[in-house]
């Protein structure tokens, strides 16, 4: 029954006709909308980037249909899309994913598996959805960019070790730079901590070292998340 279900609705040797191109449209665009609320839920997305995911399965799709057995036109076709040059921000591991999932979608309905493009495209956006429920923690989500000033006359090369040792799992000073006409240093050290309920009493202990002058914790730009 299910070898049945995931057969194609036509074959490479079959004439391809109005019916099955507005079937295999439709339902990309179908496909395409449920994983652009996949992406979108619970997540902070432009409305041009969900809108590309709508309309991506049904563009790579009518791409393959024009270029099926013809390998001239394929190679014409990647020719022209080496010459596009794309600009854009850094996406997010999930902004690729989606995008992946979307191209991936497309090749399978251009192709006229339609039911195993739908189950494919229900099984991932499930997990993408259910992943926005589970709170992994990461080893980056502790990691903090910790700024103290202290006085000149103060040893900051080891007059935080003791600290750093209660407090964080591991430190180290990233920036040493000088204000006040000298008489002040501002410190940058790269910090993991040990839990983040401990901050408030991290900082009174630092206090205590650096004459109660400036400290501030927060947490670093973080590029692992990007693509």
């Amino acid at each position: 029954m299910l070898d049945t279900i995931f057969q194609p609705i036509y074959s490479s040797s079959d004439q391809l006709t109005s019916s099955i191109y507005f079937i295999c449209s439709l339902v990309s665009l179908a496909l395409g909308v449920i994983i652009a609320w996949a992406s979108g839920f619970k997540s902070r997305q432009t409305k041009s980037f969900l809108l590309t995911l709508v309309l991506l399965p049904v563009i790579v799709q009518m791409v393959i249909m024009l270029v099926n057995d013809n390998v001239g036109a394929g190679v014409a076709v990647m020719g022209a899309f080496s010459l596009v040059r794309f600009r854009s921000a850094p996406g997010s591991a999930k902004e690729i994913v989606s995008i992946f999932l979307a191209m991936a979608t497309g090749l399978a309905t251009a192709k006229g598996y339609l039911a195993l493009a739908a189950a494919f495209v229900i099984v991932v956006s499930l997990v993408m959805v259910l992943s926005n429920f589970v709170n992994i923690k990461e080893k980056d989500d502790l990691q903090r960019e910790l700024r103290i000033t202290v006085p000149e006359d103060l040893n900051y090369a080891h007059g935080f070790d003791d600290v750093f040792e209660k407090y964080t799992k591991n430190s180290k000073l990233m920036n040493v730079k000088t204000t006040n006409m000298g008489s002040l240093y501002k410190l940058s050290y790269r910090v993991e901590l040990k839990s983040e309920e401990q901050v408030q009493q991290f900082i009174d202990e630092l206090r205590c070292r650096n004459g109660n002058l400036e400290i501030s914790v927060m947490i670093p730009a973080l590029s692992d998340g990007t693509l």
